[in-house]
């Protein structure tokens, strides 16, 4: 490996001890193996700390940094203080990357100069790692950013993307007032000096979860998406119209999300999954019809 690396790796965590070795490891094992990988430990209290020091020791590469916890965007822009190389990846604790998946963002960046951040598209799965659905994601730049223009965070997903370094940092990285969609934030303006782009491979398996973002902060990111927007089109010199509404997201209570999820994992054959989710349901609704229901499809199986 070369004294400064072709890629930089940025993962902040927070109490993923029950998901951050198999994400860590999915970046260990990638096929592209020139990067340096910084993992900002944001003041873990459970045993995400040991975990991490543990495979600090096996690999090099990992930059570990401990300290008190400071929050998700100032982890991002320490790692990114810290970060080496031309190009900078971003990775989440609880997603597991696709073992290919740098070796073809790299390949795709350098054959197009002009674009300077790309995605992929993934897959979504449930906690267990049981797959749900394949969301489409746009491909080009003028649909992703139409896309990102209309309040739609997802047209890139965050932990999926690889973006060039002096063009993150000439922006001046992640603004923590924006979170929790400063990735929004980034992406518009990063989209304002040069192309962005998403892979049509699966790249990520993109995990949801009861703490996931959508559940825990959904109208903290939707009035810190309308400021996003509206300064995006201030400074495109067009006034955000009168009669823009925030894209409609469907997030179901979490009950419900965990009956979607245990029925997709009995139709996909995980009985193991759906089981867990059937039992979790049982505790959440004891005298619910049909989490027995579950319960009883999910024991016999099928």
């Amino acid at each position: 490996m070369s004294t400064v690396p072709q890629l930089s790796v940025c993962m902040p965590v927070y109490h993923a001890d029950r998901y951050v070795r198999e994400a860590t490891e999915s970046i260990l094992n990638q096929t592209f193996t020139d990067f340096e990988f910084i993992i900002i430990d944001d003041g873990s209290t459970d045993d995400s700390h040991q975990i991490l020091e543990e495979l600090a020791r096996r690999d090099s590469r990992i930059r570990l940094v401990s300290r008190p916890n400071t929050g998700y965007t100032i982890a991002l822009n320490e790692a990114l203080a810290l970060a080496r190389a031309p190009y900078l990846a971003r990775m989440d604790a609880d997603d597991i990357s696709m073992l290919n998946r740098f070796e073809k963002q790299i390949a795709f960046l350098r054959a197009n100069p002009d674009c300077i951040v790309v995605g992929s598209r993934i897959l979504t799965i449930d906690p267990f790692g049981s797959p749900l659905y394949e969301p489409r994601h746009k491909l080009v730049h003028d649909a992703i950013e139409a896309e990102l223009l209309a309040g739609v965070g997802w047209a890139i997903v965050h932990p999926a993307s690889m973006m060039l370094r002096e063009q993150v940092i000439a922006i001046g990285g992640y603004r923590v007032e924006m979170e929790p969609s400063e990735d929004l934030d980034l992406f518009l303006r990063l989209s304002e000096r040069g192309k962005i782009a998403n892979l049509p491979d699966v790249l990520l398996h993109y995990r949801q979860h009861a703490k996931s973002v959508n559940h825990t902060r959904y109208e903290e990111q939707n009035r810190a998406t309308r400021k996003i927007v509206a300064e995006a089109y201030a400074r495109r010199g067009v006034r955000l119209p009168d009669n823009w509404t925030l894209p409609k997201r469907e997030t179901l209570p979490m009950q419900k999300e965990i009956d979607m999820w245990a029925w997709v994992a009995l139709k996909n054959g995980n009985v193991s999954a759906a089981r867990r989710h059937a039992m979790s349901l049982v505790r959440m609704a004891p005298f619910s019809l049909s989490s027995w229901r579950l319960m009883y499809c999910a024991l016999r199986g099928y």
